[in-house]
């Protein structure tokens, strides 16, 4: 018995490596049909509805062969439970679709108790034909196990590739302009990943660029993950696992489609028998009907081929992780074509799941009524259909309305997710204070326009001093503002009237402005001493082409404009001339326009700004936490939990002054602070050095990194930026699990591992692993360091090497030494993985280019 069961496993093994030196055929065979619905009680659905069966549900099944069909198909519909169960005889249904009730009627069968899994057989019609395939199954069940798993879990993921290739092929026949706009809505919907270089190429060669590579789009998402955890979790999921030499893909990063096919393959290639062979069928799902596609052409010489067909497993539903792509967003609930964007969920795109979806709107008064709303994934999110009958219903309501999705997924009702609406009214619509006196003739102007929600805008039309109205272009800026680009190009001087169009909202709303003729108005040119930008004051300023004073030539930066009023940053060509500007000095200067005039003006060299010296800085670890376990290598490095206290001396003026601050920015200034005497982040020592205290967890918050800069402001005026230090967010290392091989990969627990960049085995970088973005998983596998340490780099800090100072554990279970023998083999025998490959438990992750692929040990 040892003897027979090594020869299996032998057997096995040869057929994995065989099945592994050689790329899986693609899936473009058309198959036979199979009509299948499945009844629960006394709803009845088409097979394209059910994402999972029940105990007790009767499914009805016929083939849908053709009338020519010559050769007998016996159909065989057979219920599993796990891989170390082999299932009773009883739970075996025959069906012969060339003759009798089968042929007239189909087959219905009921879901047993227990059951797991459900496998239809097309087998050819031979003599003992149903006795072979049921002690086929019964003496293999993981191997069955598993096809069911891989089968389903294919066809999800082939359903989201199926509806992303028909919407770009059907944008590229209709409207090919739209795909710059559809495709990344496709992309977000159906978690597909796009090469945004396509979208830059001309129209009509984006979507063959964005149809490229079929195989390498489809990247995981939540849902897909749920269900196969749900399949492959457990005892028996585990052997199953096993049977395949493939690691559990519950980290996924790319989605497991292409290495389920291969996994198909491998297991079908072992199970060649005299009489039959087993060629997987992938199932795509249309109403009642599943239309099978397979990769190996079929054979009616021994051994013959037999058809096997997976249908939903069975299991409690696995309900979509819809969400909402803004909560706090609100949308309009009279809008025309209302779209309300969602994410976290492509199956709910990709197929027929969700079904008989509404908007449920609740009004302030409890009030509630029901809207049809539909997934499209092209438009990214549900099309609530807001006809003017439902207009009506809603103005009902009140002004403020609570929605939220309801509808099944298969059998069971489900609750998605909420949102908020608002309907149209009218409102006071006012332009923005500083905006007033903005707007000049012969120049495109922008202005915004402020009211108590903006949601419900369509659209804005400006009318000039002529009655001329022209559409002016908008966007949403805040809940409660708009901008406005105005087309005043060939306006005249005078009343301009803006008019506000709101859905559901009539007549429109007018804004009166006014537009003023104004040549450019010079109102003086200032620069510090010692600085290499000045700043030019004025109205008018965009026709200003140069300035030059004292020999020295200024070109314009990027124009502001405030209450009437526009500022133009002058920037010196000669910065060391322009840095030699003594202060005081008044000087006459020269202003050229754009359209060759010459203006003069007064310029006056001012103060020097505020500056100071870093002396020293030192960082603060805090007292308590956890420890991240890494050792970093740059002083300049700031942990985000730590303190950073660094001193500063006086440079100009030669004192600090009571009322100085030190404000630090991150390098893009979108995250600042201001530390003064006030609010104890800055404390003299003496009149000319300064202590200042950062908190930079408490001051930017847990979103903040890269380069820190400081500047000191006195009087209103600021210094320049210096350089401070780089903040840097940790991850958590825990442990570090290594095999007391060196060949072999180690495993890396911990928090946050997408903070992580890159981890090596040496200092050079020479073979890093690259963390892919967005990484969410607890566990990563990592070269073994050997006796030295491993290596890591942080994505706030790449350019720096730093230390784990884990120290490697041993790793509890390994196989032994034949297991490592067979598994150099395969892996020898295999062409160069593109992953890494992961531990058990744990996912592969992209390779660098030239690092070779380490030895994993199978528990």
């Amino acid at each position: 018995m040892r003897r027979r069961t090594l020869s299996l496993v032998l057997a096995l093994a040869h057929g994995l490596a065989a099945a592994a030196n050689a790329a899986p055929a693609p899936f473009d065979l058309a198959g036979p049909n199979i009509d299948v619905t499945v009844t629960r009680g006394a709803d009845t659905l088409p097979i394209a509805a059910v994402p999972n069966l029940a105990a007790g549900d009767r499914i009805w099944i016929k083939a849908d062969l053709p009338p020519s069909q010559s050769a007998h198909y016996l159909l065989v519909a057979a219920f599993l439970s796990g891989s170390t169960n082999p299932p009773p005889a009883s739970w075996f249904f025959r069906c012969e679709t060339w003759s009798g009730g089968c042929a007239r009627d189909g087959l219905t069968i009921t879901v047993p108790q227990d059951s797991q899994q459900v496998l239809v057989f097309l087998a050819p019609a031979t003599g003992g034909d149903f006795k072979t395939l049921v002690n086929a199954v019964r003496g293999r069940p993981g191997a069955f196990v598993r096809s069911s798993q891989d089968l389903n879990q294919a066809a999800l993921d082939r359903s989201r590739l199926e509806r992303y290739l028909a919407s770009i092929r059907e944008l590229d026949t209709t409207d090919p302009a739209r795909l710059k706009e559809v495709a990344p809505l496709l992309a977000r919907s159906l978690a597909i990943k796009v090469d945004e270089k396509c979208l830059e190429k001309m129209p009509e060669l984006q979507a063959p660029c964005l149809m490229q590579g079929q195989e390498s789009l489809i990247l995981n998402d939540g849902h897909s993950t749920s269900i196969v955890e749900a399949l492959t979790s457990g005892p028996a999921g585990d052997l199953a696992m096993e049977a395949s030499f493939t690691p559990q893909l519950s980290y996924g990063y790319y989605s497991p489609y292409i290495a389920s096919v291969m996994d198909i393959a491998r297991i079908f290639d072992s199970f060649h028998v005299a009489n039959y062979q087993y060629i997987p069928a992938l199932a795509s799902q249309r109403g009642d009907q599943l239309a099978l596609t397979l990769n190996t052409a079929p054979s009616f010489n021994n051994p013959k081929s037999v058809l096997v067909v997976a249908l939903p497993a069975v299991e409690s539903p696995q309900l979509p992780p819809l969400h909402a792509m803004d909560p706090k967003a609100i949308y309009c609930a009279t809008k025309r074509s209302l779209v309300l964007p969602v994410e976290g969920a492509p199956l709910v795109f990709s197929t027929g799941y969700a079904r008989d979806m509404s908007l449920r709107l609740t009004g302030q008064d409890g009030k509630t009524i029901e809207l049809p709303a539909k997934a499209d994934a092209a438009q990214g999110g549900f099309v609530i259909d807001t006809t003017v009958s439902y207009g009506q219903k809603t103005a009902g309501l009140g002004d403020r309305i609570q929605g939220s999705l309801h509808g099944h997924w298969g059998f069971t009702p489900y609750d998605g997710p909420s949102f908020h609406l608002i309907n149209a009214r009218t409102q006071r619509w006012a332009v923005a204070a500083a905006d007033e006196g903005a707007l000049i003739v012969g120049r495109q102007d922008t202005v915004r326009l402020q009211a108590d929600d903006v949601s419900c805008v369509d659209s804005i039309m400006l009318m000039d001093p002529s009655g001329k109205e022209l559409k002016a272009d908008w966007k949403p800026v805040r809940p409660d503002a708009v901008e406005l680009q105005l087309p005043l190009q060939d306006a005249r001087p005078g009343a301009v009237t803006l008019l506000v169009n709101e859905y559901g909202a009539a007549p429109p709303q007018p804004v009166q402005l006014r537009a003023f003729a104004e040549a450019s108005r010079l109102d003086g040119f200032t620069i510090h001493a010692g600085d290499q930008q000045g700043l030019l004051k004025g109205s008018r300023l965009d026709e200003v082409a140069s300035l030059s004073m004292q020999g020295i030539t200024f070109l314009p930066g990027k124009l502001s404009s405030a209450y009437g009023s526009d500022q133009l940053p002058m920037v010196a060509q000669d910065a060391q001339a322009a840095r030699a500007l003594k202060q005081p000095l008044s000087s006459a200067a020269k202003v050229t326009l754009t359209d060759g005039r010459v203006l003069g003006l007064n310029a006056v060299v001012e103060a020097p700004r505020p500056s100071a010296t870093l002396l020293s800085k030192s960082v603060q670890l805090p007292p308590t936490g956890a420890d991240s376990n890494i050792r970093l290598a740059e002083q300049d490095e700031l942990p985000q939990d730590a303190r950073l206290i660094f001193s500063l001396r006086a440079e100009w003026p030669r004192e600090f002054a009571r009322d100085e601050r030190v404000d630090v920015a991150t390098a893009d200034e979108v995250f600042t602070t201001v530390l003064n005497l006030a609010n104890g982040g800055l404390t003299l020592e003496d009149t000319h050095v300064a202590v200042a205290t950062l908190d930079p967890a408490r001051a930017f918050g847990g979103s903040a990194f890269g380069p820190l800069q400081f500047r000191v402001t006195a009087d209103g005026v600021s210094g320049e930026w210096q350089p401070l230090a780089t903040l840097v967010r940790l991850p958590t290392l825990t442990r570090l699990d290594c095999p007391t091989s060196p060949d072999l990969a180690c495993k890396l627990s911990g928090a946050n591992l997408f903070l992580v960049d890159a981890v090596s085995s040496d200092a050079h970088f020479d073979h890093p692993l690259q963390v892919p973005d967005g990484f969410p998983g607890t566990a990563l596998p990592v070269p073994h360091p050997g006796a030295g340490p491993l290596y890591i780099k942080l994505r706030d800090d790449p350019g720096a090497i730093n230390e784990v100072t884990l120290t490697p554990q041993p790793l509890q279970g390994a196989a032994d030494d034949a297991d490592h023998a067979l598994a150099r083999h395969a892996a020898a025998q295999a062409p160069a993985p593109s992953v890494l490959p992961g531990l058990p438990g744990l996912p592969g992750l992209p390779a660098s280019p030239a690092s070779p692929a380490p030895e994993i040990a199978q528990p």
